[in-house]
This record gives structure tokens, C-alpha cells and sequence, in this order.
């Protein structure tokens, strides 16, 4: 069966589908939609909608690489550290927008924009001791090897190990499109177009990305690897996102070796 993903919506659905037996893929909306239109379907009604979801789902069971789109059963233990890292980043956010109100708040206001900083910074210490407690009882090997990179945090660990299951068992290549910091091509015969990232799963990009802005000002191996990027004329956000991508295949070839870092060995990617 495949359903399209709803921001989480699906989740419940799919889960008690599985636990009845049935395989499940869950498929971004907008493949769904593409392969309609290649299919030369252009309207879009429910019923259309179904039509091609289940022509989909015929296509899915037969190809080659059926596994690829397989929903895993999930994993409760994962779950839960999901959950809780998505709160968290839920709490941050509402956090930085009180925390902009502040800056321009009425003193008749800022009793209580104060009031609501402080409930929040609680709710947060809480969920970051969850998380803690998450991560020792449950992915201690993860957060031992993980912990040894500079750059990598208590954030950016817990991140990986709820919303990136599949670290440690793809090569850095597939890894890299997977969270979406893979250059992807665009040509044509001869035209060679320009590369450009794109897609993949935002929440892991995003911590990611904050994580990589401290390594390459720290980590000995990222550091030289951004100044020889920025000295051959990369811009600085291209240069970023190849550091990016970097940290990931290392520390998706640290998970496959079950190994601590080490710069001298480099963790070459399978």
C-alpha cells in the first residue's frame, strides 16, 4: 500500500497497517504528484488522487528496488526520541519568536513575555534530560563513537539517531542524497548544468548545518578541508554544504566501523 505523507498524519495509519501485516510505503506528496502528470493525469480531485496513488503503489511493487520505498517498522525506542526531539525544536522555535517580542516589547507586555521565556526555558531543560536519558539508556554505542567528533553536540546526536536510522548502513554517497547535501546534475546531452542540492529531510539538514558552522572552526579535519574550499574561490555557501556533506560521510563511516573518530584514518566512505 502507499500513502502520502501529511506532516506526520499518516504516521498512526501506517503503523496500525503494518502491525495488520501489509507493506507500506509512505511517498513524499510530490513524487505522487509527478508521476500522475507523467502518466498525462493533470486534474487533481481525491479520486484522481487514489487513482494514481494506487497506480503508484503497482509500480512500486514490481520494481527492482522495491525495498528502497519500504516503510521500516517502527521503532519504539526511536519514536520516542523522535517525539522528544521534535519538541524540542518546537520549544526553540517558540522561544525565538518570544524572545524577538521581548526585544521590542511595551513594559506593559514584557511581564508577561518574560513570564512565558522562563516556562520555556523549564519546558526545555526537561526535554533535553529526556533526550540525555534517551540516548544513554538506548543508543550509548551512537553517543559513544559520535561524541569523539569536534563539532558534533549533545543536539546534533540525538537529531541523527531519531530522524536517521539508516546511518551506518548506506554508503556517503546515498547518505548524502538521503539528508539532502548530494550535488545533483542537471544535463543534457552536452549541456552540463549546474549542480545544486535540493530536497532530502530538512530536520536533519538543518542541525546539520548549525553543527558544521562550528566545525569547520574547530574539527582538524574540516577546518583546512573550508579554508582550501574558500582558497580555490568556492562561495562561501558551497563551501559549507561540501563541509556539510563531509561530516556526514564521516560519521556515517565511523557508525558502519563502530569506531571512535580518528583523523589520521579519515573514515573512508564505503
Amino acid at each position: 500500500m502507499v500513502l502520502e505523507a501529511t506532516g506526520g498524519y499518516e504516521a498512526a495509519v501506517a503503523a496500525e497497517l503494518q502491525a495488520e501485516g501489509l507493506t507500506i510505503a509512505v511517498v513524499n506528496p510530490r513524487q505522487a504528484r509527478d508521476f500522475a502528470k507523467s502518466m498525462g493525469v493533470l486534474a487533481k480531485t481525491d479520486q484522481v488522487d487514489a487513482r494514481a496513488l494506487r497506480d503508484f503503489a503497482n509500480v512500486i511493487a514490481s520494481h527492482p528496488q522495491r525495498r528502497r520505498y519500504v516503510r521500516r517498522l517502527p521503532d519504539e525506542r526511536r519514536s520516542q526520541l523522535a517525539a522528544l526531539v521534535v519538541r524540542r525544536r518546537q520549544l526553540m522555535d517558540m522561544r525565538v519568536a518570544e524572545a524577538n517580542r521581548l526585544a521590542l516589547a511595551h513594559k506593559a507586555a514584557r511581564k508577561s513575555v518574560t513570564a512565558i521565556l522562563k516556562a520555556l526555558d523549564k519546558q526545555l531543560a526537561g526535554v533535553d534530560a529526556d533526550i540525555d536519558r534517551q540516548m544513554r539508556e538506548h543508543f550509548a554505542d551512537l553517543l559513544k563513537w559520535l561524541d569523539t567528533v569536534k563539532g558534533v553536540g549533545p543536539v546534533l546526536m540525538s537529531t541523527l539517531a531519531a530522524m536517521l536510522p539508516e546511518l551506518g548502513r548506506l554508503s556517503g554517497r546515498a547518505i548524502s542524497a538521503l539528508v539532502g547535501v548530494a550535488p545533483l546534475a542537471c544535463d543534457s546531452g552536452e549541456h552540463r548544468g549546474k549542480r545544486r542540492t535540493w530536497g532530502g529531510r530538512s530536520e536533519v539538514r538543518t542541525v546539520m548545518y548549525m553543527a558544521t558552522l562550528s566545525a569547520v572552526k574547530y574539527n582538524p579535519v574540516l577546518k583546512p578541508f573550508h579554508r582550501r574550499l574558500i582558497a580555490a574561490g568556492k562561495p562561501p555557501k558551497v563551501a559549507l554544504v561540501a563541509c556539510m556533506r563531509k561530516l556526514l560521510v564521516i560519521l556515517n563511516a565511523m557508525v558502519r566501523d563502530q569506531a571512535p573518530w580518528d583523523p589520521k584514518k579519515s573514515h573512508q566512505p564505503a
